[in-house]
């Protein structure tokens, strides 16, 4: 039915057609329509793998008590994905040492799944393909502040013993 369809499509965020297809193909059981969907898109991934993703977009994360922030750069085929919101949501707060580490670790948007599997759902909703490119992360005795540019192209981190978040902020600024 239709509200099948919107529910799973709700669920999964995949297409409405692809969504429709699963369906009738396991006649309406939303459990195998689910796994059917991740099966396709971990297909519909690896076709992408060895297409040029060479459009970023630099996001920061800083945590709350400012003792740890990280800026990552997700690069996808064109900037029209770059600027989904969906996309620039894609960050991660973990302590690894390189972006295959990154890409084993848990997700923060869900738990249940590695950053991997986070961003092979992703490439298969959006359809092109993505990439981590690279990651920097501080852990201060200090303070730590990010500042994003030109609507994620330039990212700043800065590490600051002595200051306040707002001269942090400003030293940022002036680095971008």
């Amino acid at each position: 039915t239709a509200s099948q369809v919107k529910d799973l499509r709700e669920k999964t965020g995949a297409g409405m057609m692809d969504c429709k297809k699963v369906l009738t193909e396991t006649n309406g059981d939303e459990e195998k329509a689910i796994e059917l969907l991740r099966e396709r898109g971990i297909a519909k991934a690896a076709k992408k793998s060895d297409r040029i993703a060479a459009e970023g977009l630099v996001t920061t994360y800083v945590t709350d008590d400012k003792k740890i922030g990280v800026v990552v750069e997700v690069n996808a085929e064109t900037d029209f994905v770059a600027k989904n919101e969906e996309f620039r949501s894609f960050v991660a707060e973990k302590n690894p040492a390189t972006v295959e580490e990154l890409l084993e670790q848990p997700s923060i948007v869900e738990p249940d799944k590695t950053v991997k599997d986070v961003l092979t759902n992703k490439i298969a909703t959006i359809g092109e393909n993505m990439s981590i490119r690279r990651f920097e992360r501080f852990e201060s005795n200090g303070l730590v502040e990010s500042y994003i540019h030109g609507d994620g192209k330039i990212g700043v981190l800065v590490e600051l013993e002595g200051g306040d978040s707002t001269l942090a902020k400003d030293i940022c600024m002036q680095i971008a």
